[in-house]
């Protein structure tokens, strides 16, 4: 369910929040964990790159969680942006 007074908060906030900063693990060393560069989970964390599929089993691997919910993190977030875009497109109505 999309959030109707504010912004889905992206899913690198909750990786920074929710799981880096719990276990004392830096971008870096997380980073390092995955084989990535330190951009890479950088341009995550700040928001400036989504999810993907891949990097959502990464971390459903590192944190036993599933990939579903990065994902879903990730589509609600880009489902909001676009929903405030979106121009209406009259519905199609069936004749008898």
């Amino acid at each position: 369910m999309l959030p109707k007074n504010r912004k889905p908060t992206h899913p690198g906030e909750i990786l920074l929040n929710d799981f880096l900063i719990p276990l004392e693990m830096t971008q870096q060393d997380f980073a390092r964990h995955l084989n990535w560069t330190y951009a890479k989970v950088n341009e995550i964390v700040n928001g400036k790159r989504g999810v993907t599929e891949e990097s959502a089993l990464c971390f459903a691997d590192a944190f036993a969680t599933t990939p579903q919910f990065w994902i879903n993190l990730q589509t609600n977030y880009d489902l909001w942006i676009a929903a405030k875009e979106h121009k209406k497109v009259k519905p199609i109505t069936m004749s008898a």
